[in-house]
């Protein structure tokens, strides 16, 4: 009975040690396929950034490229870019081609010359769409800076930023990239042509003007700031195509921009919430976030007035009183249908706006809206 006991005891031993032996064995087992695992991990994710530097060298040559043929309104270099033999590549060429022209005819009006079109891209996706035809899809945000000069003031340049989110297809063909299919929030598509404006003495009064000495609040200057900063297309790297993560971005509900012209005012530290003007808990009230909503609460409030409202013609003059941390609304088919915020003016005193959707950084206060119905509403806000 002793003996059986130790053996007994021999036994337990034995069987421990196996199982310690196997438990360790299959944890460097693990271990080595969590390692494994996380390498291979490590290894796709070095490879779609790979692929995104790839096609973000190649999207802003492609870019670059097209810029050249708006600048130098050359549809032939132009159609070199797209397939049109594809009905969705077509259609993008076409578009481009009426963006092309209203540059032009806007240029025009305005008594200037676009000198020099520069655009940054960030990748956000790439994905192989057709392995046979090398046909990838990409999204990404495109920062576009237009830089232009005055007819009598040639030596002096102008610049103003556009963010816009490209989706699209390219692949290649003939040994070179193509665009089979994009597709952006277009900030021109507002606009038709110019030819029932009188451009000429538009021209003419627009050249005769000279830029002001504006002595600015330092609540307006906050506005400012705040407004460059979390435009969307910010040219502070650290900011770029980021809004203020403190609020929420209304696009996907309809859009931003009214909520972008409200965190301007109340960050600027002159204008404080109240219970019909208010943003807490990620939402806004009606007078927050609604375009329309914001210009009736401003001009019942007291905390702006108007300036002027009507057709461009019978505001462009108007347009010059306007001040930083001043807003234009824009009314479409009877409606306020957006707002942006004036952050500055260029070399000829002409009024310049920043706003969300599309992002825009120092735009001309009427580029994009040259629809013969848009109506303008020239609101100052009382800092």
């Amino acid at each position: 009975m002793s003996r059986f006991k130790s053996n007994n005891k021999y036994i337990k031993i034995i069987v421990m040690s196996l199982c310690l032996i196997l438990f360790l064995g299959l944890g460097l087992v693990v271990s080595k396929l969590n390692s494994r695992g996380s390498e291979i991990e490590a290894i796709k994710i070095d490879e779609d950034d790979q692929m995104k530097q790839q096609y973000q060298l190649l999207l802003e040559n492609l870019f670059d490229y097209r810029n050249k043929a708006i600048l130098e309104q050359n549809e032939e270099i132009l159609k070199e870019l797209y397939d049109i033999e594809e009905k969705t590549g077509l259609w993008a060429y076409e578009h481009e081609v009426e963006k092309m022209k209203y540059l032009k005819n806007w240029s025009s009006k305005q008594g200037v010359t676009f000198n020099e079109i520069k655009t940054e891209v960030k990748i956000r996706k790439v994905k192989e769409k057709e392995k046979e035809d090398d046909l990838y899809g990409i999204i990404c945000n495109v920062a576009t800076d237009y830089s232009y000069s005055y007819e009598n003031e040639k030596d002096v340049k102008n610049i103003f930023r556009i963010g816009t989110e490209h989706y699209l297809n390219v692949k290649i063909k003939d040994n070179q990239y193509i665009i089979t299919k994009e597709w952006y929030t277009d900030p021109f598509a507002d606009s038709l042509n110019l030819e029932n404006i009188k451009s000429d003495d538009i021209r003419s009064y627009i050249l005769s003007q000279q830029k002001p000495d504006i002595q600015l609040t330092q609540e307006q200057e906050k506005a400012i700031d705040y407004a460059h900063r979390y435009c969307g297309v910010s040219t502070e790297d650290e900011y770029e195509f980021k809004f203020n993560k403190e609020y929420k971005n209304f696009n996907p509900d309809g859009g931003d921009c009214a909520n972008f012209a409200s965190q301007i005012m109340y960050e600027s530290g002159r204008f404080k919430k109240n219970s019909i003007w208010n943003y807490d808990n990620r939402n806004g009230t009606k007078a927050w976030v609604n375009a329309q909503g914001f210009k009736n609460y401003i001009l019942n409030s007291g905390r702006g007035s108007l300036i002027s409202k009507g057709s461009y013609e019978e505001t462009y003059k108007e347009s010059y009183n306007l001040r930083p941390g001043d807003f234009v609304a824009y009314e479409k088919g009877g409606r306020i249908t957006h707002v942006s915020t004036v952050t500055g003016v260029d070399s000829k005193g002409y009024p310049l706006v920043t706003c969300h959707n599309t992002d825009r950084l120092l735009v001309p206060w009427d580029l994009g809206w040259s629809n013969k119905a848009i109506r303008f509403h020239l609101i100052r806000v009382h800092y």
